[in-house]
């Protein structure tokens, strides 16, 4: 089978996609309201790809498990994949809340834990990733 037939892989281009777009928006300094709402449409997308490329890679190692985003990166770190499993979890909850944020308060509330934890959490993800395309 060749790696381009791979699901995880096809996957992963997309999560890589995002993944740079983020890091795009994460380098901004001072983003105004405009650029702050794109950071966050990054963010989702991105935390949207990483679990279902995380899903993909461990169906293609033979799991079998409730492929939900919080359950699947916790089958992740307990098989030895990842190290920080709770970092991107509390980025899934932040997705969460961030959908519902129409004021932009909840932004300003989360974004010192998104860029000093659950930023760090993907750029390890995706070296992950790159690794072992």
């Amino acid at each position: 089978m060749d790696n381009k037939d791979i699901r995880w892989i096809q996957r992963f281009q997309n999560f890589q996609k995002a993944f740079l777009k983020l890091k795009e928006a994460m380098e901004l300094d001072n983003p105004n309201e405009l650029e702050r709402n794109g950071l966050v449409q990054r963010f989702e997308f991105t935390l949207d790809l990483s679990w279902k490329v995380m899903k993909d890679f461990l169906e293609e190692k033979g799991f079998n498990f409730k492929p939900s985003p919080k359950d699947t990166f916790r089958q992740a770190q307990e098989s030895g994949y990842i190290e920080n499993a709770q970092e991107l979890i509390d980025g899934l909850d932040i997705r969460n809340e961030l959908s519902h944020d129409y004021s932009g308060e909840k932004f300003k509330q989360s974004e010192q834990e998104l860029r000093t934890q659950v930023y760090p959490a993907l750029i390890k993800l995706h070296s992950f990733f790159l690794n072992n395309a």
